[in-house]
């Protein structure tokens, strides 16, 4: 253990840390104080936390600002069209039930055909070239039109 730091004077240990908080707890270890060492180090750690704290109300902030403008502008182009609002929402009640019969084909085929599906990569090729992107466009328009006639009373 010829190259272990404790075994050097203190006149060659360097401190190369960008913080002044390391080179206290430097000292501090060198001059074996631990306990002292320690009240430092808990010291960096709570600022750290501080900081973080800090850090995460800003985005909780940045985040909840973001959320009430979208939510502004949705209401601000429901009031500017409502019937096309009214439509939406209606549109967006046929196609769920439009929804719920292909998840309904959807999983009697998985039951129907579980066997080949798992064994053979082709039939499992095959049935998510059939189903997967019908599923995700459905969803996709599925829930711009529930967003956009949400909130609108149904006639």
């Amino acid at each position: 253990m010829g190259n272990d730091p404790s075994h050097f004077p203190p006149m060659f240990s360097i401190d190369v840390s960008a913080e002044a908080g390391a080179a206290a707890a430097s000292r501090a270890i060198n001059a074996g104080n631990a306990s002292e060492a320690t009240v430092v180090l808990l010291h960096q750690v709570v600022a750290a936390q501080q900081k973080q704290n800090q850090l995460l109300e800003q985005l909780v902030q940045a985040t909840v600002s973001v959320q009430k403008q979208r939510t502004n502008e949705l209401q601000q182009w429901k009031d500017a069209n409502p019937h096309l609002a009214q439509a939406c929402r209606r549109a967006a009640e046929k196609l769920s039930r439009v929804q719920i019969e292909f998840l309904e084909t959807l999983t009697s085929e998985v039951e129907d055909n579980e066997e080949h599906l798992v064994e053979g990569e082709y039939m499992l090729n095959e049935f998510v070239d059939r189903f997967g992107p019908r599923l995700a466009h459905l969803n996709g328009v599925l829930q711009v039109l529930a967003q956009l006639g949400s909130g609108v009373p149904a006639q």
